[in-house]
């Protein structure tokens, strides 16, 4: 990969040694110029070794690695790794822009946040970030419906309330006298408000339903996707307000979103004065959604209970709270799953450039490769006129463009050109004179040329 920003600060300073690859397959072999320039230290072993290179930041599954071929990928934790790497892959790590090698293409978190990845920053630089959306769904979903039981029948007051008489040797003479201090109620004809109608929140929605509850959504940017799963009478809200208040529990399925008009303390004084006395809100999406101080005040002035999977230095010890140590997702199949999910998007990315469930990219696809073609990406700034000027580079170097798709996010573009590399006169394409081309055109970010093997 080859950036704009490295050719005009000199930081290209190696030009590795001219060689030919042969496409094969549906024809003869063609061969390709392939002369690439490229920085100082990504060359070395990570290009001798023929394989993509995969860094890891904390304990990433082992069943979710195993995605990984292993005749065409090294995996290895970041810290000790000898060779450049090609993509990154994390958890909880928090990522900083110095950890981010010239080599990398891309970033994949085993989880649905990214807010532990800069990813304005990413995107600044070409850098396409994915994470796995729906792949811990049916974990959380699963604490969720614990954490309903848990918000209506008293059970952790109570299994600490036979702990202290276990100790104190009451426990068989205490028991059915005690037990009338945690009375509850059930779910089962309760009416849930979930708002956020995701992975998460439509599972949690139609379980609910099967439990017998009667569920009102909210989302105001619900996929036809997931409405189609959503339970049949069920009610759709047109606003939090709307929804919570008429609801006994409250389930909390939203991304955290920082400034103006995000989410954050999204459940504060304006929404708690629309909730009833007895509500039990259950926070398993993010802590930073819910203002603290007005949860106490809420609290201190009704029977309403609190049950958050993320810590909380206000409520910790309140009588009417519950918090969880972050275990939504931490169960092994959650795990596994996450891992699978972003090894195989990592995959798809740097064997096709195929882009699927990033956060700053668009959804990107180019079906179909032609035997005997050369798969080129570009990342550019989405701007006008930046695609003339990557069609007509294809034009000035006597390429065929093939098929080709173009998509744009944001501030992102980002195409995909199939292109004959054997021009008019029957002679090779030297592809990396265009590669070079491609990338200094203005708005261009990064270029990468894909030939249907590792490197």
């Amino acid at each position: 990969m080859l950036s704009r920003a490295a050719v005009l600060s000199g930081n290209v300073t190696r030009r590795v040694a001219v060689s030919s690859r042969c496409l094969t397959g549906g024809g003869a072999s063609v061969p390709v110029d392939v002369d690439h320039y490229t920085n100082e230290g990504f060359g070395g072993d990570a290009k001798k070794s023929g394989k993509y290179n995969i860094q890891t930041f904390n304990k990433i599954s082992q069943k979710g690695l195993d995605t990984f071929p292993v005749d065409s990928y090294n995996v290895d934790p970041a810290d000790g790794a000898s060779t450049p790497a090609h993509a990154l892959l994390l958890r909880s790590h928090k990522l900083k822009e110095e950890e981010v090698g010239v080599s990398v293409r891309a970033i994949a978190r085993c989880g649905a946040g990214t807010n532990n990845i800069p990813v304005a920053r990413m995107t600044e630089l070409g850098i396409p970030v994915f994470n796995t959306p729906g792949a811990n769904a049916n974990a959380v979903k699963e604490l969720v419906l614990c954490g309903l039981l848990l918000g209506s029948r008293k059970i952790v007051a109570g299994i600490n309330h036979m702990t202290d008489l276990g100790k104190q040797g009451l426990a068989k003479e205490r028991v059915e006298k005690d037990k009338a201090l945690f009375g509850g109620r059930e779910i089962k004809g309760k009416t849930l408000a979930v708002i956020g109608l995701g992975h998460i929140g439509a599972s949690t929605a139609r379980d609910a339903a099967e439990l017998g509850m009667d569920i009102v959504g909210y989302d105001p940017g619900l996929s036809v996707a997931n409405a189609l799963g959503l339970p049949r009478d069920m009610t759709l809200a047109d606003s939090i307000a709307s929804a919570v208040s008429k609801a006994d529990y409250v389930s909390l399925n939203i991304p955290y979103i920082k400034g103006e008009g995000g989410t954050h303390g999204i459940i504060g004084k304006q929404a708690l004065k629309h909730f009833k006395k007895d509500c039990v809100l259950l926070n398993f999406a993010r802590g930073e959604l819910v203002d603290s101080d007005d949860m106490k005040d809420y609290l201190d002035a009704s029977n309403g209970v609190y049950i958050s999977d993320f810590p909380d230095d206000l409520l910790w010890d309140h009588e009417q709270s519950i918090i969880i140590p972050h275990l939504g997702a931490s169960t092994g199949e959650a795990e596994d799953s996450a891992a699978a999910m972003a090894a195989e998007t990592i995959r798809l990315y740097m064997e096709t450039g195929t882009i699927r469930h990033s956060v700053n990219f668009p959804d990107t696809a180019l079906l179909g490769r032609s035997a005997n073609t050369i798969r080129i990406t570009v990342v550019n700034k989405n701007k006008p006129g930046v695609l003339a000027l990557i069609t007509e580079a294809c034009a000035k170097a006597n390429l065929n463009i093939v098929q080709q798709i173009n998509q744009s996010k944001g501030d992102i573009a980002y195409t995909v050109l199939d292109i004959d590399p054997v021009v008019e006169d029957g002679s090779s394409a030297n592809l990396a004179d265009f590669q070079k081309e491609v990338t200094l055109l203005e708005g261009v970010l990064n270029s990468r040329i894909i030939f249907g093997m590792p490197g």
